[in-house]
């Protein structure tokens, strides 16, 4: 298994300046990690790690080839509790994500329901926001078969940050092959799941890893938070058992995971060494 890092290492840098720092750190594979539709105006000053998704997919592979970096995965996360709107990251930025992704060669595009903002999203029942993810998922996991790549849940929100809801969604949708998951550490142990619980039902579902640990500070959040975004301390140092995640999926098929850890060098690098001990 890879072991990449996100594009996130240098604050309101460029993808290429973020490309120099992880070949520097001895990295040579990250996610795509930040996408946009259309046009960035920060992107376009050179002050984001953004990747438009209207961009010539094959320029950004060569952009990555030319610091020997293997783009891992296009991460689209979405909001598909929000009502549609054109304004809101959501089904056809996912479509145009598998269309991106497919044709440079990236196998996974990572995306999520994420936590309801609006007050209408708020209100929604269970059987609701199951409904709705997947209505939301439907076309895109449809396209994403045909295109030969996969759309992967990140528990990032309250259906993907329980098992039984990222079950409920993936029976809504006729368990397709092109729909998988991308197992977050720290996102589903902050939703109130045990990420080694979710790795084993879903073992054989889980195509890509975002790796991170965090400290006892966040275990009162438990449950009632849905993501924290990045940790910014060396796996093994806090209170997630990345070693049982690891004793789980040592053995899968898994091509590609990500550091989701901002950090300094040193702590990516310890995290790495982590990971290593633990038998990846």
């Amino acid at each position: 298994m890879k072991i990449g890092v996100f594009l996130l290492i240098e604050p309101f840098a460029s993808v290429e300046t973020q490309l120099q720092c992880a070949r520097k750190m001895g990295f040579d594979s990250a996610d795509i990690t930040d996408t946009n539709s259309g046009a960035s105006m920060l992107g376009t000053a050179g002050f984001s790690p953004t990747v438009s998704l209207d961009d010539n997919p094959f320029e950004v592979k060569r952009l990555f080839e030319k610091y020997g970096i293997s783009p891992s995965a296009v991460c689209a996360h979405a909001a598909l509790l929000e009502p549609s709107s054109s304004a809101v990251f959501s089904s056809a930025e996912i479509m145009k994500a598998v269309q991106f992704a497919a044709a440079i060669g990236i196998q996974d595009i990572v995306t999520t329901e994420t936590d309801p903002r609006s007050e209408w999203a708020q209100s929604l029942s269970y059987q609701e926001q199951i409904f709705i993810t997947a209505e939301k998922l439907q076309v895109p996991v449809k396209m994403a078969a045909d295109y030969g790549v996969r759309i992967l849940l990140e528990p990032h929100g309250p259906v993907s940050c329980s098992i039984q809801g990222l079950q409920d969604v993936f029976d809504r949708l006729g368990n397709p092959e092109s729909l998988g998951v991308n197992l977050d550490t720290g996102n589903s142990w902050l939703g109130g799941t045990d990420p080694v619980e979710m790795a084993r039902v879903f073992k054989d579902k889980i195509h890509h890893i975002h790796w991170k640990d965090l400290e006892a500070e966040w275990e009162p959040k438990r449950g009632t938070l849905y993501g924290c975004g990045f940790s910014t301390i060396a796996l093994g140092d806090g209170v997630i058992d990345i070693k049982g995640v690891c004793e789980v999926l040592k053995d899968s098929d898994i091509a590609g995971s990500t550091l989701e850890i901002i950090g300094d060098e040193d702590t990516l690098k310890r995290s790495v060494n982590y990971l290593h001990e633990c038998g990846l």
